[in-house]
């Protein structure tokens, strides 16, 4: 079992945009751990999202965990301006850039927690060298770019590979795409706690939201024992 705490972390990547800072208040107050930011740039994966403004302008709406995603690249020239929106947490794609280890040297400079994320069709072993380096290790169970996709259950293997690579380091391992109540025991079996869910914790509208995510946390909690 896991050292750390259980974390549901709702993706705003499925909130209203039109009333976004309301969408982040209301599904914290619904049970969410953490704020999960997909950030996209239609270059890096084909969609684009937010930038440091939205993150800064949705910042007053809690005071809970915000946990930045960034699938951008180049990730440096914007770490510094997300940093000061307002993000605890940032991570990096290993594939986004030549320089990672210097990416992530980066946002530890910036007094903020790291991440390093991996695409479904890279090795674990991208990660091994970055180990001492980081928070936490993103692990994508879909092909990063849209929300409502199918759950790559391939990962849960690679999540078991890297909890062991981890050790006793004190770091963290999340899975981002397609987690549901089906699959949420799945990857929390195999050693993740932090589970981003998107399409799955906003369904249905605010009034679903809590029961959303506490089925969700149920399924999770009972398969890490």
């Amino acid at each position: 079992m896991s050292a750390f705490p259980l974390r549901i972390a709702p993706s705003i990547l499925s909130a209203d945009f039109a009333r976004l800072g309301a969408e982040v208040a209301s599904v914290m107050e619904a049970g969410g751990d953490w704020v999960h930011i997909d950030v996209m740039d239609g270059h890096f994966v084909p969609n684009i999202t937010f930038g440091p403004a939205v993150v800064k302008a949705i910042r007053p709406a809690t005071d809970k965990f915000f946990d930045v995603h960034l699938m951008i690249a180049p990730a440096d020239p914007y770490l510094e301006a997300f940093a000061e929106a307002g993000a605890d947490l940032i991570s990096v794609h290993a594939e986004a850039g030549p320089h990672v280890h210097r990416s992530l040297q980066a946002i530890r400079a910036l007094g903020k927690k790291a991440g390093i994320a991996l695409n479904p069709g890279t090795h674990e072993s991208a990660v091994e060298p970055l180990l001492d380096m980081v928070d936490m290790v993103l692990l994508m169970t879909v092909n990063p770019g849209f929300g409502g996709q199918a759950f790559i259950e391939s990962v849960c293997g690679k999540v078991a590979r890297v909890k062991a690579m981890i050790g006793d380091r004190p770091i963290e391992i999340e899975v981002d795409g397609g987690v549901t109540p089906q699959t949420a025991p799945l990857v929390a079996a195999a050693g993740a706690n932090v589970l981003v869910a998107g399409s799955a914790a906003f369904k249905g509208g605010a009034g679903a939201y809590a029961s959303n995510i506490a089925a969700i946390r149920s399924a999770a909690e009972a398969a890490r024992g």
